[in-house]
């Protein structure tokens, strides 16, 4: 059982669909705050023969957190796979940043991967088994200008993972950051560049699922992903 926040689109729309197409039966827990966009994925695994439901939620709110996880687990009961990414993106330069955006940054990137993986966490220990995925960004390895909040946002993401990864190695969960360069996604349709210039969403979708099927005996723990052109 696979729980996707983000997923009313973009790359997590994309990761949802890849994992209905090819992991037969396979049942999802779809996480945005977007009802109508979400439902729609969700509709559409279910097509691809997956059991999907779609669950309303702040994931930066804790309260919402809990509502949700307990509305997961009465209906779905175990979590197999946790997919941590939910994100935003606030661009300006340091001295232009207000502290609402910075917290606003830190809030949807950061906070939340924290509060969705203490709700689900303890029953994957409990059971000693268990895949995490955060979502991080280039962002999160190389810091560049005019992307100061979202670069810590992004670093603290990559940081969390290392450390969640080691403490997890004894009980079976294993834990893996993922680092995608552009990606052809809805936030940039209005920016005016090429998709061609861009990785598809299906390509950096599809990773999850291959990554999930390696035998429990290894674990992936980063992966970069750019643009063939190189990123934007």
């Amino acid at each position: 059982m696979v729980v996707i926040t983000g997923a009313s689109q973009g790359i997590g729309a994309a990761i949802a669909q890849a994992f209905a197409r090819e992991t037969r039966g396979v049942r999802l827990a779809l996480v945005a705050r977007n009802e109508k966009n979400l439902r729609r994925v969700a509709a559409a695994c279910a097509t691809l023969g997956a059991d999907a439901d779609a669950f309303v939620c702040d994931v930066a709110d804790e309260a919402s957190v809990a509502t949700m996880s307990a509305a997961v687990k009465k209906r779905f009961r175990r979590v197999d796979v946790l997919v941590n990414n939910a994100g935003s993106f606030e661009g300006g330069s340091f001295s232009e940043t207000t502290s609402a955006q910075f917290d606003r940054l830190i809030a949807t990137n950061v906070r939340s991967v924290f509060l969705v993986t203490k709700a689900f966490l303890p029953d994957m220990i409990a059971r000693r088994s268990g895949d995490i995925f955060n979502m991080s960004s280039i962002a999160g390895l190389q810091a560049y200008p005019s992307g100061v909040a979202y670069c810590a946002a992004k670093f603290a993401v990559t940081g969390l993972s290392k450390g969640l990864r080691e403490e997890l190695k004894p009980h079976g969960v294993r834990v893996c950051c993922v680092h995608p360069g552009a990606t052809f996604t809805p936030s940039w349709h209005e920016a005016g560049f090429p998709a061609e210039r861009m990785m598809p969403a299906e390509d950096v979708a599809r990773l999850f699922v291959d990554v999930y099927r390696l035998t429990r005996r290894t674990v992936v723990e980063e992966i970069v992903l750019r643009p063939q052109l190189g990123d934007i």
